[in-house]
């Protein structure tokens, strides 16, 4: 095949350039600290009904890190008056709608607790799943915001049959080996936003303030 002299070498670096945009490298742990902007996420499923939609600018009174976020669009559901609808704009089960994946090299094995920094209204859009190599074990189910409305707000609760506002401590993955996996968030209530998360192997680290912790790098 004629390249009107285009070297091979040349075409070789950048087809292997394209090839890489198209699948960024995954993001790496180091020291029990994994931090990721919510946009970068590798691949998106499961959005026939419901999909993170990518929004730039600040919401009212609030910056986002970076000035850019992701919501489960459409929202039609924003109060209790709002008919509930599973399957549509709420989705109890984790992995069955508007699914995130992110490709992540952890260094170190072990359990890791989630926090979200989130952007909560009400009490309709404030729930999420996270789960792990396909996986969506009862660890990473129903993470709920109560507090921190009408801004943004680092949360690590898990909402319970004892309390509807979220447990501390009970939002976690465990990661049996170190390598190559995928952590993933799915909806629970259509309008959730989200900015950034993060994965600690610190039980006591504390809520972030402002942006929270530098992102993590990706592999090289």
């Amino acid at each position: 095949m004629h390249n009107d002299g285009m070297p091979r070498l040349l075409i070789i670096v950048l087809l292997s350039v394209a090839a890489s945009a198209q699948n960024p490298q995954p993001f790496v742990e180091r020291n029990g600290l994994l931090v990721i902007e919510a946009e970068q996420f590798h691949r998106q499923e499961l959005v026939e009904v419901r999909k993170w939609t990518l929004q730039k600018g600040d919401v009212p009174g609030a910056s986002a890190s970076g000035g850019q976020y992701l919501q489960v669009l459409p929202d039609t559901r924003r109060t209790h008056d709002d008919k509930l609808i599973r399957g549509e704009n709420f989705s109890p089960e984790p992995g069955r709608m508007a699914v995130l994946h992110y490709d992540v090299q952890f260094v170190k094995a072990g359990r890791y607790y989630v926090w979200v920094r989130a952007y909560s209204t009400g009490p309709e859009d404030n729930g999420l799943h996270v789960g792990f190599d396909g996986t969506w074990p009862e660890s990473g189910q129903r993470i709920q915001l109560c507090k921190g409305k009408n801004r943004w707000y680092w949360e690590s609760a898990q909402r319970t049959e004892a309390n509807h506002c979220g447990e501390p401590g009970k939002i976690y993955l465990d990661v049996p080996a170190p390598g190559r996996h995928t952590v993933s968030f799915s909806m629970r209530e259509d309008g959730f936003a989200l900015d950034r998360f993060l994965l600690t192997t610190d039980a006591a680290f504390r809520r972030p303030e402002d942006a929270g912790p530098a992102a993590s790098g990706r592999v090289r």
